[in-house]
């Protein structure tokens, strides 16, 4: 993401890209869902997540676009440069003929290159290799447009390890407080407790949560001082752990009730729960950061706009059932922040090992996405302060960007667990920008350029479905009113207390 050009990697086939994207796709942000549908009521729920799953797919084709665009400037200036290299190599004999050719050089840069692409074999426009977003917003936008790109990606991730932060030592304390305490099994019933509740001894619930977090930060914050790799087959045991809790939280609620033990009874709408509720959905629909990653190894590009389609129309049913058999399946106040722990009462499984598996099931696969987190982060740090030519010392390299990338989430997973707060307020700021204002000005100032450079006439061969310009209007007035509604929302909430 920090980057400019990297490796494409290994190619895949279309369909092996549909499942990476829907494995990228469906994530914590699923875990807090459910709550959110409650609170906000399921018809309202419903509705809001079908549009913003709507809005999310065009600004995935807005980026894939930019890419194509990206890929195509590439190509131009190296043959521009290519150009340069042939005529200063013929510069030591210069002959009439030379002059004539020379002449011939400089008409055709005045013309649109559509000559050059009719003649080669390959589109100019074909996506191959794989320019992050970052190389992106220095190609297409101007100083202070990067600028604010790479805040916008630095307080996102920011969200990201403040979620993850708080994620792993909140499972770990409602599980081992519930075995240890003298409420075992009763993680996900409808009692209730406070942060100063005994956990074991002496200790609260809230000094047990700081002291895991406190464990978290030591055994994971190393990470970010060093660089993350080879962690495919790490990778792919998370996704299929990931899986495996999924599709069993789907099916123990289904059996919960279709034997008539259903003790949900959700409203169809409650406004006030909508802040949480769009940001969690823009949290959950996240990947337009990624898909560069994603597209670019992708063999066969040609339907590509109607294979993230697919994704999308998949993942929203799988969103829709996962919230809808949570909300029938249990009561709005006893929903927790974390889904998974809601599995944890022997009431609902009796089996110990299926309990204890759902319980810590965040903390297993999150704890193996921070460190990846973290590393990204620094580097896009670094990338914001890079001058062209220069170097970091060795202190500022190892100590500092590492030290400022770890301990701000830290902080804010000190001092609240509320995952809701944490994902909705994420997901209705950054996640807003990210996911619908960067892709629109991508798509607008690429569009721009690509005129520019080689003529009105040509066309991107992955020009996005929303070619029109009212498209591009309607999700940048979109972008800036959610940013008004969430702050006004927030005003107005805080002023009641």
């Amino acid at each position: 993401m920090a980057g400019g050009i990297t490796d494409t990697g290994e190619l895949y086939s279309p369909y092996v890209g549909l499942v990476y994207m829907f494995n990228l796709i469906v994530g914590t942000g699923a875990l807090t869902m459910p709550k959110a549908f409650a609170t906000a009521g399921w018809l309202v729920s419903l509705v809001l997540l079908m549009f913003l799953g709507f809005m999310s797919y065009m600004t995935t084709t807005f980026v894939v676009e930019a890419m194509a665009a990206a890929n195509a400037q590439l190509r131009w200036k190296r043959m521009e440069k290519r150009k340069d290299d042939e005529d200063e190599d013929s510069s030591s004999g210069v002959s009439d003929s030379d002059v004539l050719l020379q002449d011939g050089y400089e008409r055709a840069e005045t013309r649109p290159i559509l000559s050059v692409q009719r003649r080669g074999s390959a589109n100019i426009f074909e996506i191959t290799e794989r320019v992050e977003m970052g190389q992106m917003a220095s190609m297409f936008f101007n100083k202070v447009g990067v600028n604010l790109f790479y805040f916008c990606i630095i307080i996102y991730l920011y969200g990201d390890l403040a979620i993850y932060a708080a994620a792993v030592p909140v499972s770990l304390m409602q599980v081992t407080c519930s075995v240890t305490g003298n409420h075992s099994c009763s993680v996900g019933d409808s009692t209730k407790y406070n942060d100063t509740d005994k956990c074991w001894g002496p200790i609260r619930r809230i000094d047990a949560y700081r002291l895991y977090l406190a464990a978290f930060t030591l055994l994971l914050g190393p990470f970010t001082f060093f660089n993350v790799q080879k962690t495919k087959y790490l990778q792919i045991m998370t996704s299929l752990m990931r899986w495996i809790a999924f599709i069993l939280m789907i099916i123990l609620a289904l059996i919960r009730i279709s034997r008539g033990q259903a003790e949900g009874h959700p409203s169809m709408a409650q406004l006030s729960g909508i802040r949480n509720l769009f940001g969690v959905c823009v949290y959950s629909f996240m990947c337009q950061h990624s898909l560069p990653s994603l597209i670019t190894p992708i063999s066969r590009k040609k339907h590509v706009n109607k294979l993230v389609l697919l994704d999308y129309i998949l993942i929203l049913a799988f969103y829709s059932l996962l919230s809808f058999t949570a909300i029938y399946c249990f009561r709005n106040d006893t929903l927790m922040d974390m889904y998974t722990l809601n599995f944890t009462n022997c009431e609902i499984i009796s089996v110990a090992f299926i309990r204890y598996f759902l319980g810590l099931f965040p903390v297993f696969t999150i704890s193996t996405n921070f460190p990846i987190i973290a590393v990204t982060l620094r580097n896009n740090w670094k990338t914001l302060f890079h001058r062209e030519g220069g170097t970091y010392p060795w202190l500022v390299d190892r100590i500092v960007f590492p030290a400022i990338t770890l301990i701000p989430p830290v902080l804010v997973a000190f001092c609240t667990h509320d995952l809701e707060s944490l994902v909705g307020i994420t997901g209705a700021y950054a996640g807003n920008g990210i996911q619908y204002l960067i892709p629109a000005f991508l798509a607008y100032c690429s569009r721009k350029d690509t005129q520019l450079v080689f003529g009105s006439g040509t066309v991107n061969k992955h020009l996005s479905p929303f070619r029109h310009s009212f498209w591009i209007v309607f999700v940048l007035i979109w972008g800036f009113s959610c940013f008004i509604f969430v702050t006004a929302n927030i005003v107005l909430s805080e002023s009641k207390l």
